[in-house]
């Protein structure tokens, strides 16, 4: 594989700082340029970043001196620069849109952290080991903004990551309603227990938009290309709760779900052991051998211990069991800024690369 220069828009938040150690020492990307606001352009990075500065690795060397370019105001000379931009910006909505499509229309693929694109017809929304084939329709995005090698794709929100791949194998009974209650780590807020000091010893049963998120998104995931867009699938029915919890890294799900053909429990856990992906076959460098990873002991999976399986990018599962008022029920994790956030992104990226679509 060829090695392509990248750049990481919003390279000084918490998940632009999770892209720069995912990146610094990968085999396909080089990290090229890294991007932030007017306030830290000019600066160099650890001037930029300062003491917010959350992973628990050291800055890599290689982008300690690296001077930050404007995200916004540096768009012609980054995109003649790199082979394609990862993006993870704090901004409104709107605003993200017209920056991740004037990128695009600068010859610069977008692979973004965003959710301002996810419900954007011609935008795929990629879980690489579920619907790959949805990068089909960036040729249609392409035509749609006159582009011949820009286009914008994104990857879920980070609370779906967890169960919505435990429940794809399962697809093939006929899956009619999903109920899941999340408990979502505070990283997934950009937080650490140093800056958000309240959330210790507490839990807040609120995450604004994060229910509808979850409730929508995976519609679009196992939804349909037809003529030059997504159409959303029309089932199942899925209902969540999402709660805010003291956990420093680690999305946990609790799922019960009922099925048209009810399977074995023992061909539920067959059909997780031995699921791949077009990741898995490809053997992208990010992909986890072992995608979902299912474990006996009732007092598993837990965030500190299964977390980070497989570099962080494995779905975990544990206590699946009948239910009195669903089919069953059962408990599942990831780690929600590696898989959930920045890992599932260059995953992505990495799945777009194999496939020609930055050549």
């Amino acid at each position: 594989m060829k090695t392509y220069n990248v750049g990481i828009i919003g390279a000084t938040g918490m998940v632009g700082q999770r892209f720069i150690t995912l990146l610094a020492e990968h085999p396909w990307f080089n990290i090229k340029i890294l991007a932030a606001s007017s306030r830290s352009a000019g600066k160099k990075y650890t001037e930029a970043v300062g003491n917010r500065w959350a992973m628990t690795v050291e800055i890599p060397e290689k982008v300690k001196d690296m001077v930050i370019l404007d995200a916004t105001a540096d768009i012609e000379k980054i995109a003649s620069q790199v082979d394609f931009v990862f993006c993870a910006v704090d901004m409104k909505k709107d605003e993200i849109r017209a920056l991740e499509e004037a990128y695009a229309k600068a010859e610069c693929p977008v692979v973004s952290n965003n959710s301002a694109h996810r419900h954007t017809k011609d935008v795929p929304m990629i879980v690489p080991e579920i619907n790959p084939e949805h990068a089909e329709i960036i040729a249609a995005q392409r035509k749609r903004l006159g582009t011949k090698r820009g286009f914008v794709s994104v990857k879920s929100n980070c609370s779906l990551q967890s169960y919505v791949p435990a429940l794809h194998p399962l697809m093939k009974y006929g899956i009619k309603e999903v109920l899941a209650c999340t408990y979502q780590a505070i990283s997934g807020a950009g937080k650490t227990f140093e800056t958000w000091p309240e959330m210790v010893d507490n839990l807040i049963p609120y995450i604004g938009g994060e229910e509808e998120k979850s409730e929508i998104e995976p519609l679009k995931i196992w939804g349909k290309i037809e003529g030059d867009e997504i159409v959303d699938a029309v089932s199942p029915a899925i209902t969540t709760q999402c709660l805010r919890v003291p956990v420093s890294d680690g999305h946990t799900a609790a799922v019960f779900v009922r099925f048209e053909n009810k399977p074995t429990i023992e061909q539920i856990k067959e059909d997780w052991k031995n699921f791949k992906g077009e990741p898995q076959e490809l053997e992208l460098p990010s992909a986890p051998k072992q995608f979902l990873n299912y474990f006996e002991e009732d007092n598993r999976p837990q965030a500190k211990s299964e977390r980070n399986l497989e570099g962080g990018m494995a779905v975990s599962m544990g206590r699946l069991r009948e239910d009195s008022q669903y089919d069953y029920k059962f408990v599942c994790l990831s780690h929600n800024t590696l898989r959930g956030a920045a890992g599932g992104a260059v995953l992505m990226a990495e799945l777009l690369a194999a496939k020609g679509y930055f050549d």
